[in-house]
């Protein structure tokens, strides 16, 4: 089993979806990835709650179950990128710095999206970015699976 993890700041709102649109999907076509998610900042969602309503609105929304995100806000580890064969910062105007603060060795090891979080974007602009992109990830994932499997 291969892992991406999905970093955003609070892992709240915008990984978390991300992580739960992944693994729906993956398990749906019996992909051999899964998805993680974790923040750079989880210290400001201290008290907020587990998920954000807007993640569990939109993934009751797509049918998808809540099982498929993780339990509560987590921060961003070590052995964690080190599990990670793919790690994906949701916005790089936002998490390229954290990263460069907190693991400087992995600040070029990251792929940066640029998926606005709640000051920029509402949901109804975000999530359905994170789902487009999340789709193609593992459309593209699925492709370089094949051409190894292919060349094996």
């Amino acid at each position: 089993m291969r892992h991406v993890m999905f970093i955003c700041s609070g892992n709240y709102y915008r990984s978390r979806f991300a992580e739960a649109v992944f693994n729906h999907h993956a398990l749906e076509r019996g992909a051999k990835w899964r998805a993680f998610s974790r923040g750079l900042a989880t210290h400001l969602v201290f008290g907020a709650g587990d998920l954000s309503m807007y993640t569990r609105f939109a993934l009751m929304a797509r049918d998808i179950p809540l099982d498929r995100t993780g339990e509560r806000p987590t921060p961003v580890t070590l052995p964690d990128l080190e599990k990670a064969t793919l790690a994906v910062a949701l916005k790089e105007a936002e998490h390229r710095r954290m990263m460069r603060e907190q693991f400087p060795e992995w600040e070029d090891r990251i792929t940066y999206w640029h998926v606005h979080d709640l000051d920029a974007a509402t949901p109804e602009e975000a999530l359905p970015e994170i789902e487009t992109r999340v789709l193609a990830l593992l459309e593209s994932l699925a492709q370089d699976d094949a051409a190894r499997a292919a060349h094996a």
